[in-house]
This record gives structure tokens, sequence and C-alpha cells, in this order.
């Protein structure tokens, strides 16, 4: 069965919303963050101690977006997958990473700067010139969903999941009402599924049942 290795709304939530999407059995394992100093065991793991870490039989892999493509080329390959035959492989391909490396890492400089670091090495115009980047990065989502309800194919695919967590996380950080509103319908449209209610839900019951606090 595959495994998967989570913090609450940690990038590793990629992972999750895919897993409950593709409706396979999966074993949850939720830590505190950061687990490299909250849960050292898992350095056992993951030499690395990021978040998320994910096995199935001898697969193992620690990239958010990359086991978002394995899930859904491996296990719902009809539908959260866009062959590479398709006119929109391509597209599929560019916003699984866009997700990631467009708009989830400037969001990682915010929290460091902003939250995650003692007061004393907190950099405000830091976390606000990173804020200003990634919302200005969101209007390349405007001309794609002028005219379409998803990313790729006006279908729902892996590439919302990657760029949903994005949007995620800019919400945890209070960015949700600088969203345009054709950002802010889509995100309202993503939060509407089954499968990202599900994947919610699961990780509420973990952390409620190991006792764990939110990550952000």
């Amino acid at each position: 069965m595959m495994t998967l290795y989570h913090c609450v709304d940690a990038r590793s939530f990629r992972p999750l919303w895919a897993l409950e999407e593709a409706g396979v059995d999966y074993t949850l394992k939720l830590l505190p963050f950061p687990p490299r100093v909250r849960a050292r065991e898992y350095l056992e793991i993951n030499p690395l101690g990021t978040i998320p870490a994910f096995n199935d039989g001898d697969v193992w892999m620690t990239e958010s977006a990359a086991i978002v493509e394995y899930v859904c080329v491996r296990y719902a390959k009809d539908t959260l997958a866009v062959a590479s035959d398709r006119p929109g492989f391509g597209a599929f391909l560019n916003f699984l990473h866009f997700g990631e490396a467009t708009l989830t890492f400037p969001q990682t400089l915010i929290l460091r700067y902003a939250r995650f670091e003692p007061p004393e090495r907190r950099q405000p115009q830091v976390a606000a010139d990173y804020r200003q980047w990634f919302l200005a990065r969101l209007k390349g989502l405007d001309r794609v969903l002028s005219g379409s309800d998803y990313l790729v194919e006006n279908r729902f695919t892996g590439a919302d999941i990657s760029v949903g967590y994005a949007l995620l996380l800019a919400d945890s950080l209070g960015m949700a009402q600088a969203f345009s509103p054709t950002v802010s319908a889509y995100w309202d449209r993503l939060q509407a599924r089954e499968g990202f209610k599900r994947a919610k839900a699961r990780q509420a019951q973990e952390a409620q049942t190991l006792k764990i606090g939110p990550t952000l």
C-alpha cells in the first residue's frame, strides 16, 4: 500500500489531495511541523527532513508536484492525467511545475521571513516584496481561466491540484482578498470538489487523533 508522510496543509497536501481524487487506498502518516525538529525519527525515512515523503512499493519520492504526476499517471490516467499525445499535454506539465516553482516558492520566503524566523531575524520588507511577486504571477492564471473552468482541456487534472495548493497556502497567508475575481472563482471551484473536502477531512481527523496542531 502507498504511504504518504504529511504535515497539515504543507506541500504534502498536494499528493494527499491527488490520492483522494484518484480514489486509491493509502496510509497517511501525519507528523508535527517541522518533522526534522519535532519528529526526529522521520530522518530515518527522509534524511533531509522535508515533507512530503511517499512510497509505493520500491518507489520513493519527495517532491510534491512529482508525486501528484506519479499518482495521476499511474492510478488516474483517464481522469487526472493528460496523455502525451493530447494537445493539452504541454500545458498539463507546465502548470504542474508552475504551481510549485513559480507560485509556492515565493510563499516559502514569506513564511520564513514573516513567521518562522525568530522576531529579531524577520524581514518585513522581504516578505512584502515576495507577496507582490506572488500576486503578480497569478496574472498568468487569469488569461487561461477567463475562458475555462480549469487549467487544461477545461477539466480538472493534477495541474489544478498543484496550482490549487499554492492558492490554499496564499489563502492561509491572508492573500486571498487580493485574488482577481477570476482566480477567486477558480479557488472556490477547487474547494468545492469532493476530493479536496476528503483530503481536508482526512488530515483533520488524523490531527485530532494525534493532537497535532496547525502548521501555519
